[in-house]
């Protein structure tokens, strides 16, 4: 037996046989490490830009909703084709995976090139419609100028990253991400303080990053010790699998693009408050988002195990999954929400050069309302990727929507004209409370019953690969 035949069947042990409380650990484990890590990114460039006053740190802040945007278009590459691989993967398609997986690296980068470039001959309005101040605007040009001649490679960077998890290899994955955050947070102060190329340098450290990171995971592929090959070869438009992809993609795409709109809305209430508010609003979403990025890896994690069971019509275990998830989840996020409520000043201050109060106020007041509906978020997020696993995409796409549209963005536009700067600051919380207890509850109850219908070896009832293959 050669090795990747070894490397396949420890995998079919590990997946198919081990107790969840093992399984979804070690998937998930090097998951949290590359959301962590992803987080980290963001800190870093806003941890030395701070030093240059709240205008560079709004301006990276409004280039947030820039970068969420092409995450969106990468994501929708990405997650789309790592669901399906894990589904093929379950029903030893691997030739077809294979083609998968090389068609959505080409394709998506290709229309990442080109869509970055069309926003680089537009980043002067563009970032005045993400909200943009005007003595920050300057500022946000030159970050965007970086970000967006990098657009293929963070999109190539992405979906290589779904694809090593798709195929179970979590480990790699989590080394080619924390390899170009290393790279940044050492580029950071080279650049912004010793070059003096201030929020450009800052930008442009990422970029670096980026392609480095974007390297080191190819290695895999070149080397030909992943599952997956991607090869010219495989390069081919199979429509079936172009469906498939579409169909768990798009719900990727809208849900980060709706996060884009929601952040993009955020940024133009909050500017109308002051430079400040812009600032708090935004270093708390970064600082709120590391501790959230941890239970997004335990998520995240669980969904290529659902989806390798569920390929492999082993439903008891796609459900097991999805509580040994939430249990593990749940708790994670006491501790962690606990500690994030109770220290939210003194981490808001150590990126409040100024020291100004309403920076601080609101940046505080912001992670502690998230950090109270922090169990509600997660579950969220687990019914979402169950869905997503499975091979679901309105149900995905519904949590996506109820979140990031249907809720939040009214609420941005209601609250903060009763309650003002602090009414902005808690309409994330209460978008995640009304869409975790009015829809993913609701949802989670309706998959379930269908699982529960099903006994192992049953053909699936959706979500299925050979039948579609022939």
């Amino acid at each position: 037996m050669d090795k990747k035949s070894q490397a396949r069947a420890k995998r079919q042990q590990m997946m198919l046989n081990d107790p969840m409380f093992k399984v979804i650990p070690a998937v998930a484990i090097p998951m949290i490490i590359s959301q962590v890590v992803d987080s980290i990114y963001n800190l870093a460039d806003t941890f030395f830009v701070s030093g240059l006053g709240q205008t560079a740190t709004a301006a990276v802040a409004v280039n947030d909703s820039l970068m969420n945007i092409l995450r969106a278009v990468s994501m929708g590459f990405a997650m789309g084709a790592a669901s399906y691989i894990s589904r093929l993967m379950g029903a030893e398609e691997d030739k077809r995976a294979s083609n998968v997986a090389t068609t959505t690296l080409g394709i998506g980068c290709a229309f990442s090139l080109i869509f970055g470039l069309i926003c680089f001959f537009l980043r002067n309005p563009i970032v005045n419609l993400l909200g943009s101040t005007a003595d920050a605007h300057q500022y946000s040009v030159d970050y965007a100028t970086w970000i967006l001649l990098a657009a293929p490679f963070t999109t190539a960077n992405l979906i290589m990253n779904q694809l090593l998890r798709s195929e179970g290899s979590t480990r790699y994955a989590m080394i080619g991400m924390c390899s170009g955050c290393v790279l940044n947070c050492g580029l950071d102060p080279l650049f912004i303080n010793v070059f003096g190329w201030g929020v450009a340098g800052a930008a442009g450290a990422t970029a670096l990053s980026k392609v480095f990171s974007c390297a080191v995971l190819a290695i895999p592929y070149i080397r030909k010790t992943a599952m997956l090959e991607i090869a010219p070869r495989h390069f081919y438009i199979d429509m079936v699998s172009v469906k498939e992809v579409a169909k768990m993609g798009l719900p990727a795409f809208l849900r980060m693009s709706l996060m884009s709109l929601g952040g993009i809305i955020t940024n133009n209430v909050a500017k109308g408050f002051g430079t400040a508010v812009l600032a708090g609003i935004a270093v708390a979403n970064k600082l709120y988002r590391l501790i959230a990025s941890c239970i997004m890896g335990f998520s995240q994690g669980f969904a290529p195990v659902a989806g390798f069971c569920w390929g492999a019509r082993k439903y008891k275990r796609v459900k097991d999954s999805y509580y040994t998830t939430l249990k593990i989840g749940f708790v994670a996020s006491l501790i962690l929400g606990a500690a994030m409520f109770i220290f939210a000043k003194p981490l808001i201050g150590v990126f409040n050069s100024s020291g100004d109060v309403t920076m601080l106020s609101i940046g505080a007041l912001k992670i502690r309302t998230l950090c109270v509906v922090f169990i509600p978020h997660i579950f969220v997020m687990v019914t979402s990727n169950l869905y997503q696993s499975l091979g679901r995409p309105i149900g995905n796409l519904v949590l996506s929507m109820s979140r990031q549209f249907l809720i939040l963005i009214p609420l941005l536009l209601i609250v903060p004209r009763f309650f003002g700067a602090q009414g902005l600051a808690v309409c994330q919380a209460l978008s995640d409370l009304l869409s975790g207890v009015c829809i993913a509850l609701p949802l989670a109850i309706i998959m379930l019953k269908r699982i529960n219908r099903l006994k192992d070896g049953d053909p699936p009832p959706f979500g299925s690969t050979k039948a579609k293959a022939n």
